[in-house]
């Protein structure tokens, strides 16, 4: 099942920066988010 164009419910996550970042923060802008496989697995 794609989820492809969903909504994504609001989270909130620490970023690289050491900053806490929620989703609702990006309200109105164009936000892509990446999910890859754990390290060292196929896919």
């Amino acid at each position: 099942m794609s989820l492809e164009g969903q909504k994504a419910p609001d989270f909130r996550l620490q970023g690289s920066d050491g900053k806490e970042h929620s989703l609702k923060e990006y309200a109105g802008k164009l936000v892509v988010l990446f999910f890859y496989p754990k390290d060292n697995t196929p896919g």
